[in-house]
């Protein structure tokens, strides 16, 4: 992985994905106590980060290969990407979905055309099921996260993040990133390193199943005790990736875990203040901007809100608190 990677996947979906906006808001900067920079990649296509990465790892296969299809695993936001991108390309796409997926999800990614297979994921495997499903019809399997050119499409979110702070006038700062797999906190981190090093990237994630942060301050990939059950569905994985660890141990600062209540109001409070609608697992960076300033450093954070999929009953959970 290297920014060469990532600046052919910027020139690969150039006109195709939207350049998201850095924003901001006076009332969340006093909550924080420190200025904040919001990137909404809920507003991307498909309302999460993860069109990028799948139009990158789409548009880099050959031709002949993408044209007999593709197959990926995901609890929707993934999901979403992929079939959008096999959609605007012309090629068949089977999306393997666990079955407490929400439903906004699984009928969004159905809509995008996408042959849904649901599974169990407390009794089933994906990766078995998938495995078999990619031999019988020739599929390319589409990994979420451990993927060199998924995590080169997430990177180029990173080098909007780059120009943008610095047009901004922030050139020193804590950059929180939304963390399961570590795709996206991996390719922001790359980006950055080459781009804006006075950057720093902290993934952040919510408590139980914080295995990244966990990882990072042991050193090696730590497991989380549970798969399933959490608030923050988007970015429940087992355990940091293969491909991901390696390079945000290296480049990440400490992980900031978040309590679920502390995501159900900073979903509340974009809603509020950056009229944005945020999933749970698209809410922890920000969560962790307004309530963990203690574990920040600097004058200003920025963070992402890397999803909006979610139920209409989530949200009005959210608008309780």
């Amino acid at each position: 992985m290297n920014i060469q990677m990532i600046e052919a996947a910027a020139t690969r979906a150039r006109s195709i994905t939207r350049r998201t906006p850095l924003l901001s808001s006076r009332a969340l900067d006093a909550i924080a106590g420190r200025r904040v920079l919001v990137k909404p990649e809920c507003l991307q296509h498909t309302g999460s980060f993860k069109f990028r990465g799948a139009w990158s790892a789409l548009t880099a296969l050959p031709e002949d290969q993408r044209a007999k299809g593709v197959i990926a695993f995901s609890s929707g936001n993934h999901a979403q990407g992929v079939a959008l991108a096999a959609q605007k390309l012309g090629v068949p796409a089977v999306i393997l979905m666990p079955s407490d997926a929400p439903a906004a999800k699984i009928e969004g990614t159905r809509s995008y055309g996408a042959e849904v297979v649901l599974y169990d994921r407390t009794t089933e495997s994906r990766e078995e099921i998938g495995a078999a499903i990619a031999a019988e019809r020739g599929l390319t399997l589409v990994r979420p996260y451990d993927e060199p050119q998924v995590i080169a499409g997430q990177g180029t979110c990173g080098l909007e993040i780059a120009e943008q702070a610095a047009e901004a006038g922030v050139t020193e700062a804590d950059v929180l990133v939304c963390c399961g797999g570590g795709g996206l906190t991996a390719g922001i981190a790359l980006a950055l390193e080459a781009r804006a090093p006075g950057l720093r990237v902290r993934p952040a994630e919510p408590e139980g199943y914080d295995d990244t942060a966990r990882s990072l301050h042991s050193g090696s990939r730590e497991r989380n005790a549970q798969e399933a059950g959490g608030l923050c569905d988007a970015i429940l994985t087992p355990m940091p990736g293969e491909l991901t660890f390696p390079i945000n141990v290296r480049l990440c600062g400490p992980g900031v875990v978040v309590t679920d209540q502390e995501v159900l109001r900073a979903m509340s409070l974009a809603l509020r203040h950056l009229k944005l609608v945020a999933e749970p697992g698209g809410a922890v960076a920000l969560a962790a901007a307004l309530f963990h300033g203690d574990e920040l450093a600097g004058e200003a954070v920025i963070c992402t809100i890397s999803g909006g999929n979610l139920d209409p009953a989530m949200l009005a959970r959210a608008l309780e608190v």
